[in-house]
């Protein structure tokens, strides 16, 4: 049985952030969203639309698909393209997940059999690429070719992030710098288009696109960052997610990285035999939990996620005070404070 890390800190006296206000924001533009993600799901293939649901019905907040949206609100975008093309984020991400269960021969997908369980890795595969099939069709009837530059480009790097993740999987020597070369590609870039597509939409000036763009990639470093704590915390048990899975598939995150370096040699040995081994037995999660206390990594890499966090809230500060700004504000508040 593992033992539950508290990531500690000082009680809180203001509310949790939450996304209520981002979710009262774009509630209507989502519906349609999510009407235009279920119809294009749909293929006279019987299996694609089946696995496919089956990641979408597991649920997810539609994080990435709401940044377009509450973007092209900030910029005062009046037309319909953002629909499509917040779909097309959403497939991008869907397609990535898909992906990703695969190589990492996970089993859960928030909470649920995974679908590479369920169907097997070619079928998963297959649909990942269909639903970036998708995304791209998408993308084309919307004809804006600056936004389809933008949103290819992020495919292109997330898929970078992938192999580099791979390269560096069970690898204990991995360092700071390339972790955070990995979960900007994998994870941020697609929260930096997300966010960019909502001025090109409108038209506005370059450096509000650039402004947006920094919101989203240090937002998605925070999420990240947060996301690998969470890993290992007493908080992932009340989101009602199960712990340890970086730990059992033998990932190289920013708590592993900072207490490998801070550790001893007899400890060195335990994450090369946990990690890079896999040779893991009862209680070696406790103990990896009880090596990050001692060397207060989680708390760092936390700081860590302030710190981008921070950065992502000052790249809105060119922008006018609206719902849409303090919206977008409360989400990094949220995405940080799902810590706690």
């Amino acid at each position: 049985m593992a033992v539950v890390v508290s990531l500690g800190g000082e009680r809180r006296e203001k509310p949790r952030a939450n996304m209520d206000r981002l979710s009262a924001l774009v509630a209507d533009d989502l519906k349609r969203v999510n009407d235009i993600i279920l119809a294009r799901m749909h293929s006279p293939v019987a299996l694609i639309p089946q696995l496919a649901g089956h990641l979408i019905a597991a649920g997810g907040k539609r994080l990435r698909p709401m940044l377009t949206l509450a973007s092209a609100h900030l910029c005062g975008y009046r037309g319909d393209s953002h629909l499509k093309l917040s779909a097309a984020v959403e497939f991008i991400h869907t397609a990535t997940l898909l992906h990703d269960d695969v190589v990492d021969e996970s089993d859960l997908r928030r909470g649920m059999a995974s679908a590479n369980a369920v169907w097997g890795n070619k079928p998963s595969v297959l649909v990942g690429d269909f639903l970036f099939s998708r995304a791209f069709q998408l993308m084309v009837e919307e004809g804006s070719l600056p936004v389809l530059g933008i949103l290819s480009h992020a495919s292109a790097v997330i898929a970078e992030g992938e192999v580099q993740q791979l390269i560096t999987s069970n690898d204990t020597e991995t360092g700071e710098t390339a972790y955070l070369d990995v979960i900007r590609a994998k994870t941020a870039q697609l929260f930096a288009a997300a966010a960019h597509i909502g001025a090109l939409l409108a038209g506005r000036p370059k450096v509000e696109e650039e402004a947006l763009d920094s919101y989203g990639l240090n937002l998605g470093i925070a999420f990240q960052l947060v996301d690998d704590v969470l890993d290992y915390s007493a908080r992932q048990i009340e989101l009602g997610k199960t712990i340890g899975d970086d730990f059992r598939e033998g990932k190289i995150t920013l708590p592993v990285i900072l207490t490998f370096r801070r550790g001893d040699e007899e400890e060195r040995r335990f994450w090369r035999r946990t990690l890079e081994a896999l040779d893991q037995n009862p209680g070696d999660l406790s103990h990896a939990q009880m090596l990050m206390e001692r060397h207060g990594a989680l708390r760092d890499a936390l700081e860590r996620a302030r710190h981008y966090g921070a950065i992502a809230r000052d790249a809105l500060g060119i922008f006018p005070d609206s719902e849409a700004k303090r919206a977008l504000t409360e989400v990094v508040d949220f995405c940080i404070e799902r810590a706690y």
